[in-house]
Order: C-alpha cells, then structure tokens, then sequence
C-alpha cells in the first residue's frame, strides 16, 4: 500500500509528494498556539494569547514615517544589493558599537528577511552534514529546525530552573565530541528570559576558543534586562573568538517590528559573503521599504525603547507573582526579555476536570479549553514540564488571563 505521501495513481511516480528535508520540519509551535487562539478569538471566543513573543506596542512613529516616505521614492521600488543597503549595513554596524562595544564594517554585517532567516542562513552557511551543534535548552522552536535543515546535528545540553536555565562549562564539555563544531547561545533568553553574566559568557567562549568551536548568538533581546542584569556579546568578551563568532539580531523585539521582517547577521567576512551568496538566490534583498524603516529605528533614539522595556518589568513582575500563587506552579523570576517559564512538573499526572493530565502539551490543551488562555507547552522547547507564557500583551489582558489559568489550576488536587 501506498504511503500518504505517495501517489499510486496511474503513471504517477512513486516518490515521496513531500521531500523528507522539508516533511521532517515541525511546524513553529509558538506560532501555531498563536493562530488557534486568534481563530477563536475571531470566532467570537473571548481567547487571551500568551504564545508569541510579539509585543504589543505600535511601531514608534519615526519609524512609521521613514517607511511612508520610502514608499514614494523611486529607488525604493527596484532592486538592490542582496546583502542589504549600503547605508543600513553601516548603520548597523555603528549601533552595535554603540550598543554592545562591538566594532565591525559594513561588510561584516548581512541585513536579512527577519530573524529567523539569520538564524537559518547561519547554521547553512558554516554547518556540513553531521556536524554537531551544541544546542542549550530550553531553546526557541525554530533552533533545532534550522540546523537539521543544514545538515547538523543538534545535540541538546539541558538545563532547568535549580540553575536559571543556564547550561555550564562543564556541561557543554561533556556533550562536545570530535564532530561537535557549533554551539548555539541565546542571552537574553527565549523561552526563559534567562540571562548569561559577562563571566560565564567568558567562560564560555574561552571554553569554546580552546576546542576551535563556533559560537552563533542570538541577542535580539539585547535591550530588555531587568532588575540590573548586564550581559555581553561574546566577541567582546572574548575578542579572539570574533573570527569564529557569529552574532544575530534584529529590529522585531526592541523596536516593536515583527511585522516589517528585517533582522541581521554579523561575523567574518568570508561568512558573510557566503551568506549573502545563498540569499541572493533565496530571496534576493530585503524590502526597501522596510530597510528604511530599520535604518530609522538603529540610528534614532532609544528612548521609545526605554519606554517599552518599563511597560515590560511592570508586566513581567506582575505575571511572576501571579503565577507564583497558584500551587503546584513554580516560576522563576526572568530577568531579560519578555518571557516566563514556569515549571507545572507537580500538575503533571494529576487530574483536571476528568482527564489525567499526561504531559504539559495535554494541559495547555486544557487551559485553552476550559480558561480560553492559550500557551506554550514545554516539548515545543526540548523540555517537557514548563509552560511559556509571553508578556508582551496589554496589563488588563495579563491579568485577566492568569486569574483564569489560576482559577483553573486550582482545582487541582495536589
């Protein structure tokens, strides 16, 4: 018999409709949690979304109104270089000394669609088939995806709330073996919004200097740190890694854009001019129009940004203490980005409303169902257990819908 991925038809070849690279992709959970919880919000069902990390604050102004004129300029409505305007490459190398201490060229830094297509072009574009990326977890859903698209392998280094989250030196040295080229950083951190101090990240890329690995860093949360917390981009603190170091960032999470699809990729200039060889075949340049809303927004001020990232602690103390009451829930306090990633292991096997509670994918199942609040199940970040909640939503909404998680959960014999 026929596979489902096959056609048997008359004539019709016998190979797979769907190529196993791409039939091997899950879908992005968090994205997924986020359209079921706006289709039933749109089908009339008062649903409250934790699930994607998008904020909820307009794009600021001058931004908006960079855009607007880009669209009447001409030269905005043709091509351009495939590694992005001359003029934002230079600009954002001049924020990120400005904002890091990290001082690179224009030629080192590739403008992308997004994130996620520096996150994609990086593990591509140094990563062979059977290479070994270290991968710390709890990780954001689209890590792993990326690199097996690659050819690589993700080797996950697990670490939980006993350590804020945070993988150590020696945990990472006991997963490395001798196909192990890439490890995977992300401070601050989604889902956890944990954040490395300037030590550890040393720590870390002395470690990672020693056996000739790669690092690739995520630091688009690099503006939202709370409670005093100080990080540090790992070239900078340890600059003879800048040969083997690639560093990713955007303009979706600090300067509220997810919408406008620009992020970016720094590293060497031999990897930046292989990157931008694949996306000139894959998707050619960025929209002008968004570049120049980008180009606005890393060279203005950061004073909208301050502003947001106060709305942020407010909410993010909020939603600890909230959480933090219910029983059988235990949420430590992030101190960076806008996540919380509490741990719901002591609810797991207990019986909510009739049904056994199996894993934590079964119960943000029946959080949605029976308090219309919609979250992200642990598996979706390699460790089942946790649920992730988003801040980046209005206060009333926030507090709207972890009373009704609470009211839920608490019925709940522990």
């Amino acid at each position: 018999m026929a596979s489902p991925e096959t056609t048997s038809a008359p004539g019709s070849s016998a190979f797979p409709r769907i190529s196993k690279r791409i039939g091997g992709i899950a879908e992005s959970a968090t994205l997924a949690v986020d359209a079921k919880a706006k289709a039933l919000k749109a089908a009339g069902r008062p649903v409250i979304g934790f699930g994607a990390g998008e904020p909820d604050f307009p794009t600021p102004e001058a931004i908006v109104a960079a855009a607007a004129a880009a669209c009447a300029d001409p030269k905005n409505h043709r091509y351009t270089p495939a590694a992005g305007l001359p003029e934002l490459r230079e600009a954002v190398a001049a924020k990120t000394k400005r904002d890091s201490g990290y001082e690179v060229t224009a030629a080192q830094v590739l403008i992308t669609n997004g994130g996620k297509q520096a996150v994609y072009q990086a593990f591509a574009t140094i990563v062979d088939p059977g290479d070994e990326v270290l991968l710390p977890a709890p990780y954001w859903t689209t890590y792993p995806e990326a690199i097996t698209l690659a050819g690589g392998v993700p080797v996950q280094v697990t670490a939980d709330e006993t350590t804020d989250y945070l993988v150590t030196v020696e945990q990472l040295e006991a997963a490395r073996t001798e196909k192990t080229k890439v490890l995977l950083l992300c401070s601050p951190s989604n889902p956890t919004g944990s954040v490395y101090s300037r030590e550890q990240i040393t720590a870390i890329g002395e470690w990672a200097l020693e056996h000739g690995l790669w690092v690739i860093t995520d630091e688009i949360y690099e503006h939202l740190l709370y409670d005093g917390a100080e990080t540090v981009s790992l070239p900078v603190a340890v600059p003879a890694m800048a040969d083997r170091t690639i560093v990713l960032n955007g303009v979706a999470k600090t300067y509220a854009m997810t919408g406008w699809r620009v992020g970016w990729l720094i590293g060497p200039t031999d990897v930046v001019k292989a990157a931008a060889n694949l996306q000139s075949h894959l998707t050619s340049n960025v929209a002008n129009v968004s570049q120049r809303a980008a180009l606005e927004a890393v060279s203005g001020s950061l004073d909208a940004v301050d502003e947001m990232r106060k709305a942020f602690d407010r909410r993010r103390r909020t939603i600890v203490d909230l959480l933090s009451a219910i029983p059988g829930v235990e949420c430590p306090t992030p101190k960076g980005a806008f996540y919380v990633y509490p741990s719901v292991k002591a609810l797991i096997g207990k019986t909510l409303r009739g049904t056994e509670i199996k894993d934590t994918v079964q119960l943000a199942a029946l959080i949605l169902e029976h308090a219309e609040v919609a979250v992200v199940p642990g598996e979706a970040f390699g460790t089942p257990g946790y649920l992730r909640l988003s801040y980046a939503l209005g206060d009333d909404d926030l507090k709207t819908g972890v009373t009704r998680m609470a009211e839920l959960l608490g019925e709940i014999e522990l």
